[in-house]
């Protein structure tokens, strides 16, 4: 995977899957349109200020709540390079690696970063690079698998990637 490079927008503890991707929306399966309504019920300007490739850093415990699957597929359709976060929801962590969307648990990052900053993280060695500030902070880099995984697109990408290899 390349490294990840974008601008950081910072949220607190415990954001909910109804607030990364309010329920009322939930009825349509356009991504795409899923993605104009992304962070909207925290901040309803996010995805209007956001470019592609920014960042989210977050507090303890993201992506709480409902199992929706439709949470991580907001957030990557909104062009959000990467998640950031103290700690994730277990179920909201497999959900993102299932459609790609990279995650990295880090407290130091969250301690040294403000909204604004700019960070690299390279998903190899899992080193958070706040290019602002000029501090490293270290996350778990990704197994080779879930590289592969990513690299794929996503789980199902990489399930039909591997079925063919083996025909």
């Amino acid at each position: 995977m390349d490294k990840i490079r974008g601008r950081v927008w910072k949220f607190g503890k415990n954001v909910d899957t109804d607030v990364i991707i309010p329920g009322r929306y939930c009825n349509s399966i356009d991504y795409d349109e899923l993605a104009k309504h992304c962070m909207e019920d925290i901040d309803p300007d996010f995805v209007r200020k956001m470019s592609s490739g920014d960042i989210i850093v977050a507090d303890t415990n993201f992506g709480c709540g409902s199992s929706r699957e439709v949470a991580p597929l907001a957030i990557k359709h909104a062009k959000v390079a990467a998640v950031v976060a103290t700690s994730f929801a277990r179920i909201f962590y497999r959900n993102s690696i299932n459609v790609a969307v990279p995650i990295f648990e880090s407290e130091d990052a969250w301690a040294g970063t403000d909204e604004g900053d700019e960070l690299e993280i390279d998903p190899s060695t899992g080193e958070i690079r706040n290019v602002t500030k000029g501090r490293s902070f270290n996350s778990a880099p990704f197994p080779e698998f879930v590289q592969q995984i990513m690299s794929s697109g996503g789980l199902v990408g990489y399930a039909e990637a591997r079925l063919a290899a083996q025909q």
